[in-house]
């Protein structure tokens, strides 16, 4: 700003005493709008990612409550629901949504998974050579290189969709020749 006034100043005094009269009058009207203005506390906003001031008597409610025990609290809570005449609210799940009554259950029988996964999480070292070529027997149309590369991938999936005794036999033949596998 005072390199502004300098450059007013050097051009021309005339621009430079209009400016401070506009200066003047701003300032005066400024003055005036706040004076007839009624006194009242203006409130300074509460900027963003800041908690909102809490008065001193809300503070020492939140300070006493906190510092109660459970069986305080649960006698507070009754105390609060006769006096405001509230009535008793069911509990509700964390995830907000209400269980399923009782009868669709019933109804709904649960479903028996009948296809499994066979998931192989790793292998030891030492049986790399013996697991390759249970591998290669296991999956058709793989050969030794294809079988090294498939167990060196880890975790991978080995069969999908068997039934539970296919998955039960592969897991004991991969275990067999060891490997680590799960079924899901």
């Amino acid at each position: 700003m005072i390199f502004s006034l300098r450059m007013i100043a050097r051009n021309s005094i005339h621009q430079f005493r209009q400016f401070h009269k506009c200066v003047v009058v701003c300032q005066s009207d400024a003055a005036q709008a706040v004076s007839n203005r009624p006194t009242e506390n203006l409130t300074i906003p509460v900027p963003e990612g800041m908690d909102k001031p809490v008065s001193a008597k809300l503070d020492q409610i939140a300070k006493d409550i906190i510092s109660l025990n459970l069986v305080e609290v649960m006698e507070l809570s009754n105390l609060l629901k006769k006096r405001l005449n509230l009535p008793d609210a069911p509990v509700m799940p964390v995830g907000g949504f209400a269980l399923a009554p009782k009868d669709e259950e019933a109804e709904a029988p649960k479903q028996v998974k009948n296809t499994f996964t066979v998931k192989l999480l790793k292998f030891d070292e030492k049986q790399k050579v013996p697991l390759i070529k249970e591998i290669k027997n296991i999956l058709p149309n793989t050969n030794l290189v294809q079988a090294k590369k498939f167990i060196e991938s880890l975790p991978v999936v080995v069969m999908a969709d068997i039934s539970k005794d296919e998955a039960d036999k592969l897991k004991e033949t991969i275990s067999k020749v060891g490997g680590e596998v799960e079924i899901t």
